[in-house]
């Protein structure tokens, strides 16, 4: 697998998690030592009850732009670590990031809403023949969507992607909302890793700024994103309905979605060089170099490989 995209999760067994000579090492009971080189880890996600973890590793996966995922006790995720000195520029950029205008943040966010709304419909059309008018909701989104095309969109999406008129759409909901959770989850620490990795910091957001919230813009960027997790979570649950247990082998489809290659411009690449290059026209949107951000037309087109 190429540099940088794989993401190992540490579930059940008793593990202890090192490093030795730039190898995130791990070690079993009775079992053989498995090592990965720090430069291939994306994403660690720790959510076993009896893994330790040494800081060197903490400090070694940092310093290699990866992100650890801690999940609580029924393996939802409930913190996130992202790096934040791996980009030579990152005071430029940042500062840049600072100073870019109430407007022009507000036509960003216009863009990722309708991005969002047209790859909601594409899951849509792909699950149940119909976009639900989503299609043309997207074309409706004004700058800052000052409407709320977004939550409008929501509201004819969920009932109709779950085939369920009473869904909603719950960070504290059962069923299919716990592994949204967990898909989501993995997806905001690569979408955080990319933007460190782009010299911007994550918690400075073009829409959401909530006070409590250091992960603002990576909520924001990932937005178009959310689909290649609602896909999955859809394409599970009919197979094994909503209360089927987040065991490993869930949690292995989840994150499965996430390793995919999606098509863009005639190119197939993997999600996660799509996101960092989504992160990287951010960083030159507010550096004022373009007033585009990009995203695949793999999301929207369908075209997945």
């Amino acid at each position: 697998m190429p540099a940088a995209e794989r993401i190992v999760e540490i579930s059940e067994a008793i593990t202890h998690l090192s490093t030795r000579h730039e190898q995130l090492v791990v070690k079993r009971d009775s079992e053989a030592e498995i090592s990965v080189p720090l430069n291939e880890l994306a994403t660690l996600i720790l959510s076993g009850k009896r893994s330790t973890i040494s800081q060197p590793l903490l400090s070694g996966i940092m310093r290699h732009g990866g992100s650890v995922v801690v999940c609580d006790n029924a393996y939802q995720p409930i913190g996130l670590m992202l790096p934040l000195n791996v980009h030579t520029l990152q005071t430029e950029r940042i500062r840049a990031q600072c100073r870019s205008s109430l407007p022009r943040c507000k036509r960003l966010w216009q863009q990722i809403v309708k991005l969002k709304v047209l790859a909601q419909a594409g899951v849509l059309h792909r699950s149940t023949g119909n976009d639900a008018g989503l299609k043309h909701l997207a074309t409706k989104v004004l700058s800052g969507d000052r409407t709320n095309i977004e939550g409008h969109a929501a509201q004819r999406y969920w009932p109709r992607v779950f085939s369920d008129p009473n869904f909603r759409r719950r960070r504290e909901g059962g069923g299919a909302n716990r592994l949204l959770n967990y898909g989501y989850a993995v997806l905001r620490a690569a979408v955080g890793r990319a933007i460190c990795a782009t010299g911007l910091h994550p918690s400075i957001g073009l829409h959401h700024r909530h006070r409590n919230n250091p992960w603002c813009l990576a909520d924001d960027l990932m937005e178009p994103y959310r689909t290649v997790v609602d896909e999955a979570v859809v394409q599970w649950v009919e197979n094994r309905g909503h209360d089927c247990p987040m065991n490993g082998e869930t949690k292995t489809v989840l994150v499965s979605a996430l390793t995919q290659r999606v098509q863009s411009g005639g190119e197939t690449r993997t999600l996660f060089a799509w996101i960092e290059r989504t992160a990287s026209t951010l960083a030159q949107a507010y550096l004022e170099e373009t007033d585009r951000i990009f995203y695949p037309e793999g999301l929207f087109s369908g075209h997945k490989k």
